[in-house]
């Protein structure tokens, strides 16, 4: 692990005493004592293996998956740490449908080393963001949540306001791949301040990859040079996979 940043330790020593103070439930399977305790850790299933150069799907050789190759995505690249399955699942649910934001700074801090490990060389970090009545009801945009930790870690600039929706959509929960990729279409605008960066867009589930491609279009589009994506986790069974 490289040396952490200054602010970042700041950044962690505050959620090391508010667990002092006030002694947290696991976001995995809730042990009391750690916001992700070490069970739910080890039982986290990584993405590893050969993958897609482009979707970071798994595959059996090398290379470019075919359905990147008939209808490659605005993204140079996009990754994910994990596969979106047990534990996992119950600390991301907790975060976005639970209110506990606590799991963000827990969940940034266990990706960090496979985030650093991808060797991208990008300047901003931006978050895909929520729409203005599900950010109301919700009170906090929860990829966000685990997104400034991580910028912070990776010593990136974090733009919160890098990309807006400028469109409502629906929930992409039960869509197939062309609805989501119609549902999206043109929901995002990017902020001007991107021109000339290599930015990371960032998310934190990857399903079919449209959300983060349509987000990548717009920064493309506002001038940045490269775009690539990142995940906390990949839903596989969408697509027929499993992890071994």
């Amino acid at each position: 692990m490289k040396k952490q940043p200054l602010p970042y330790l700041m950044y962690r020593s505050l959620w090391y005493a508010l667990d002092l103070l006030f002694p947290p439930l696991c976001g995995g399977c809730d042990k009391l004592g750690s916001r992700w305790c070490a069970d739910c850790q080890r039982s986290v299933i990584t993405l590893s293996g050969i993958v897609c150069d482009v979707c970071g799907l798994p595959q059996d050789v090398a290379g470019v998956c075919d359905a990147c190759r008939a209808d490659r995505p605005h993204f140079r690249a996009l990754r994910a740490w994990a596969v979106f399955d047990t534990s996992l699942q119950r600390a991301l649910h907790k975060l976005k449908y639970k209110r506990d934001i606590s799991m963000g700074d827990a969940l940034a801090a266990q990706m960090t080393d496979f985030a650093q490990g991808l060797n991208w060389r990008a300047d901003i970090l931006v978050p895909i963001p929520l729409g203005k009545q599900r950010l109301k009801e919700r009170g906090y945009n929860q990829v966000g949540m685990i997104a400034k930790p991580l910028a912070m870690a990776l010593n990136m600039q974090y733009a919160p306001r890098g990309l807006t929706r400028c469109k409502e959509t629906r929930s992409q929960v039960g869509l197939s791949k062309r609805e989501r990729k119609e549902n999206i279409n043109g929901a995002f605008q990017a902020w001007k301040g991107v021109s000339g960066k290599n930015v990371i867009v960032f998310d934190d589930v990857s399903t079919t990859g449209s959300t983060l491609s349509s987000s990548a279009d717009a920064l493309l589009s506002a001038g940045a040079k490269e775009v690539y994506a990142l995940t906390v986790a990949r839903a596989l069974p969408h697509h027929g996979l499993k992890h071994a």
